[in-house]
């Protein structure tokens, strides 16, 4: 189950051979950001943001009745870290603009936290059914003039994601290269996301769809 309305997680997920259910996270992000503190480790804010989200959607499934059967809850928050700030999404086109003039020809660090929580019969498996994990991507941006900056602005694409920019959508114009996991940077990597999996002892090919 995923823990966000992202599209573009699920979009990476389902390309990958799964169909998860979504049940979007309820919680305050500012609101966590701001019990956390400003000198928290960007890599710790996300992760918390993650556990947040995944923890969230735990409690409300158990509120509601068990789920049969065994189930992941997968959660997950990504920010962008850019010359010793982490910013997320920019909302407006304001601020959008201002950022993507501050960053552009610059080299910033995509962050997305995971956390992966397993349910057996509708109730937390036990000790170490919590995982979670932080995988961290750069990125060279692109040098896009004002009047390209203001046409992408205006499409409201980079309104509602992390930083501003997309990989997979019309951000991917400005963005001239990356060192790390370019679906980390969609929104969820899938070999951090293997990795929590396996300490959960479910294996990715036991998710994936009939493939026929």
């Amino acid at each position: 189950m995923l823990a966000s309305a992202s599209p573009a997680r699920l979009s990476v997920l389902r390309a990958a051979g799964t169909s998860p259910l979504v049940s979007v996270s309820q919680v305050d992000e500012d609101a966590i950001l701001a019990d956390l503190g400003p000198d928290v480790a960007h890599e710790d804010a996300v992760a918390a943001l993650a556990r947040a989200k995944a923890q969230d959607v735990v409690d409300r499934i158990i509120a509601e009745g068990p789920l049969p059967g065994r189930a992941v809850v997968i959660g997950c928050d990504s920010m962008l870290s850019i010359d010793g700030e982490l910013v997320g999404k920019p909302h407006t086109p304001e601020v959008a603009a201002t950022r993507w003039r501050a960053m552009r020809g610059r080299t910033g660090r995509l962050l997305t936290g995971h956390c992966a929580i397993r349910l057996d019969d509708g109730a937390v498996a036990g000790p170490g059914s919590t995982v979670s994990g932080t995988r961290g991507t750069t990125l060279r941006f692109g040098a896009p003039s004002d009047t390209e900056i203001d046409a992408y602005v205006a499409t409201g694409e980079p309104l509602e994601v992390a930083g501003g920019f997309t990989l997979d959508g019309l951000g991917g114009w400005f963005v001239e290269g990356l060192e790390g996991d370019p679906s980390s940077v969609i929104g969820i990597s899938l070999p951090l996301t293997r990795q929590l999996l396996a300490e959960l002892g479910v294996s990715p090919v036991e998710l994936w769809s009939d493939r026929a």
